[in-house]
């Protein structure tokens, strides 16, 4: 079932645009990054770059440092050390409201959705008007996203199966309009059949265009939505490079993730 997957959705995501992204410009860039949580020394000079329209799987057992790696990159927790560039813009150190409004979107793990505020409400008040010559996501695009929300807008959220609050989450971030679409864990607690839909979401928005950093424990979804993986280990990056390079080092991967 897994290989059937990673399969199909390889397949439903790759595009033509590889080539001529290889050579694109830095959506994201990390460079030297260090963070601590008090005096726990979390991530060393952690370094990768996420290009336009691509997915990058940021992976690692856990405790290996890819949560802390999102919430310094939205600002929840501040780099000792190092920078991090949006689109050239350094947005190290600025509050997280603002890193929000410059173009990080996050998905965060658990979703973490209000439950007593209605889907509808949600989207409301997560909306922002970045276009970017790109088409804009409004409501209207969420829920043709994902029809099932659009059945559910005047529900509160708390009331949501946890796939229904997955897609709250996600349409929630994409109303920001993001340049950079982060996702922690997105596949965590949810059934495989919602796991396969939740993989062909990803796989459109990235045919779109969206830029995504994918922290996922799924290696099969992965591998299968991934243009590129950066290992993480107690903190430092130990690979960098393409999905396909890094999916084929059987010892890289057992050694990294404990699978095979």
């Amino acid at each position: 079932m897994a290989t059937k997957l990673a399969t199909e959705l390889a397949t439903e995501s790759a595009t033509d645009s590889a080539a001529a992204l290889a050579g694109a410009p830095e959506v994201l860039a990390l460079s030297g990054v260090d963070a601590l949580y008090g005096e726990s020394h979390v991530l060393h000079g952690v370094s990768f770059a996420l290009h336009p329209g691509r997915v990058l799987a940021l992976l690692g057992r856990n405790g290996a440092g890819k949560t802390t790696c999102m919430n310094v990159i939205v600002g929840f927790l501040p780099p000792r050390a190092g920078d991090i560039r949006l689109s050239g813009e350094s947005i190290a150190r600025l509050a997280p409201e603002r890193i929000a409004r410059k173009g990080v979107g996050l998905v965060p793990q658990g979703r973490r959705v209000f439950p007593t505020l209605t889907v509808r409400e949600h989207l409301l008040v997560a909306r922002q008007t970045r276009h970017e010559g790109k088409q804009a996501w409004t409501m209207e695009r969420v829920f043709e996203l994902f029809p099932a929300l659009q059945a559910r807008q005047r529900q509160a959220a708390g009331t949501l199966s946890g796939g229904e609050q997955q897609m709250l989450a996600i349409g929630r971030a994409l109303m920001g309009n993001p340049r950079v679409l982060l996702m922690d864990e997105p596949s965590e607690g949810l059934a495989p059949v919602i796991v396969a839909e939740l993989g062909r979401t990803i796989a459109r928005l990235k045919g779109e265009g969206q830029s995504i950093l994918l922290v996922e424990q799924n290696v099969n979804l992965a591998f299968a939505l991934a243009d590129d993986v950066v290992l993480l280990n107690t903190g430092r990056v130990v690979f960098s490079g393409a999905a396909v390079e890094a999916r084929a080092d059987e010892a890289l991967i057992s050694q990294h993730l404990g699978v095979s």
